[in-house]
C-alpha cells in the first residue's frame, strides 16, 4: 500500500495543473484540434486504436492530445475508457477477402488477380527531411484513387490449389476474450494472435527481427500485405439475418515460410498471420513472423530455445500497459520498504565489521 507524504494531495493537484499548462504549450500558437490529429497523425491514431483494442479514430486522437503525444499513455487512456463501455453483442467474423484495398502487395507473386497496388507507403521515399512541410504550405497533388474490387482472393489460395501450403483448419469455437479475461497459459493460437494484435509494436518488432537473425529459424516471404476497409456485420436475432453496421480499416499480413516437414507434417510452406486495426503494416508483418515462430510445437518442429518461440515470455511481456504499470510503480513512494533495506544493509555491515575485528584479534 502506498501512502502519500503530508501535503501530497496539494502537490499532486499542482502537478496536474502544471501538466495541463505544459500540454497546451505556447498559447500564442493555435491549439491542436482533434480533427487535425485524426487526419494528419493517422498512423499514430492507428497504433493507439490497435493496442488500445478500441476502433474509434476520434477517441484515439483525443487520447494522443491528452497524453501530449505519449502513445503508450494514450493507449492506457483508451483501454481504461473501453472498460466503461457496454457490450451490446458480437459482430460476425470479418471477411478480409472482401476488403476494398488501398494497398495490396505480394513479395511472392508478381502477377496476381486484382493486381498489386502500392498505395500510401514510405517504402520508396528517400528518407530525407522535407523542409517544404516546415513552411506550412503543402498542397497535396491530385491523384487517382486506386482500390481493388470486392472479393479479391488471397495469394495463399494459389499455393493451396497445389497443396503446397499448410491448410488452415477451421475452428468455429468462440475464442476467449483477452479484453475481459486475463491471459492464461498454455495459450492456443487464437489467443496468441489476440495478444499479439494488441501487443507493443516495438517489442513485437524486436521479437520478429530476432527470428530473422536466426533465433527461431524463421525465413519468411510476405505472401500478401493488404490494407483497406472491411465491412462489419452483426446478426440481429429479431430480423433473423445479419446487417452491415459499419466498416473498419485493417492491415492484414500473411507470410509464407519455408518448412522441410516433420514427423507429422509433409514438406510444404507454412503460414504466419497478422491482423491489426488501421494502417499498421510494420506491426502486422512483425505479428506474422512471431506467430509463425510460436507455432513450432503444433508443426512438430524442435524448440531451439529462441525467445520468440517461448509463448509465455512473448505474450506476458508484449503488453505495454502491463509493462508500463509494473515499471512505473517504482516511481511511487517506497519509503518503508527502502528503510527496511537500509537497516538491513547497515546491520550486515556492522556484523561484517565485528567479524573482521574478531579475526584481527585472533
Amino acid at each position: 500500500m502506498y501512502v502519500a507524504v503530508k501535503g501530497g494531495e496539494q502537490a499532486i493537484e499542482n502537478a496536474h495543473a502544471w501538466l495541463a499548462e505544459e500540454r497546451r504549450g505556447d498559447t500564442s500558437i493555435d491549439e491542436l484540434s482533434i480533427a487535425q490529429i485524426r487526419e494528419q497523425l493517422a498512423l499514430a491514431v492507428n497504433r493507439v486504436m490497435a493496442e488500445g483494442s478500441l476502433y474509434d479514430p476520434d477517441l484515439a486522437a483525443l487520447a494522443i492530445k491528452q497524453s501530449r503525444g505519449d502513445l503508450i499513455e494514450a493507449i492506457f487512456l483508451i483501454r481504461a475508457y473501453r472498460t466503461t463501455l457496454p457490450r451490446f453483442g458480437a459482430s460476425a467474423p470479418v471477411d478480409t477477402g472482401r476488403m476494398a484495398c488501398d494497398r495490396r502487395i505480394s513479395a511472392t507473386f508478381k502477377d496476381l488477380p486484382g493486381g498489386q497496388i502500392l498505395g500510401p507507403t514510405f517504402d520508396y521515399t528517400h528518407r530525407l527531411l522535407d523542409f517544404q512541410l516546415a513552411a506550412n504550405g503543402e498542397t497535396p497533388t491530385a491523384r487517382t484513387r486506386e482500390t481493388t474490387p470486392v472479393d479479391v482472393p488471397h495469394v495463399a489460395e494459389f499455393l493451396n490449389r497445389e497443396g503446397l501450403i499448410q491448410e488452415e483448419p477451421r475452428d468455429d469455437r468462440t475464442p476467449p476474450d483477452l479484453t475481459r479475461e486475463p491471459l492464461a497459459m498454455p495459450a492456443e493460437r487464437a489467443l496468441r494472435l489476440q495478444a499479439l494484435t494488441r501487443s507493443d509494436e516495438g517489442f513485437t518488432l524486436g521479437m520478429a527481427y530476432s527470428t530473422q537473425r536466426g533465433y527461431g529459424r524463421n525465413h519468411a516471404f510476405v505472401g500478401e500485405l493488404r490494407i483497406g476497409a472491411v465491412p462489419v456485420e452483426m446478426d440481429i436475432p429479431e430480423l433473423g439475418f445479419a446487417i452491415e453496421i459499419g466498416e473498419v480499416t485493417l492491415t492484414e499480413c500473411e507470410t509464407v515460410n519455408q518448412f522441410t516437414g516433420s514427423k507429422t507434417e509433409p514438406p510444404q510452406f507454412t503460414r504466419g498471420y497478422g491482423l491489426v486495426f488501421g494502417q499498421t503494416e510494420r506491426k502486422a508483418i512483425s505479428m506474422a513472423l512471431v506467430d509463425r515462430a510460436l507455432r513450432w510445437e503444433e508443426l512438430g518442429e524442435d524448440n531451439e530455445g529462441a525467445p520468440a518461440q517461448d509463448a509465455e515470455f512473448v505474450l506476458y511481456h508484449a503488453d505495454n500497459i502491463q509493462a508500463t504499470g509494473f515499471l512505473e510503480h517504482i516511481k511511487l513512494p517506497h519509503y518503508v520498504d527502502f528503510q527496511s533495506e537500509l537497516e538491513l544493509i547497515r546491520k550486515l555491515r556492522r556484523d561484517a565489521g565485528a567479524d573482521a575485528q574478531m579475526e584481527a584479534a585472533e
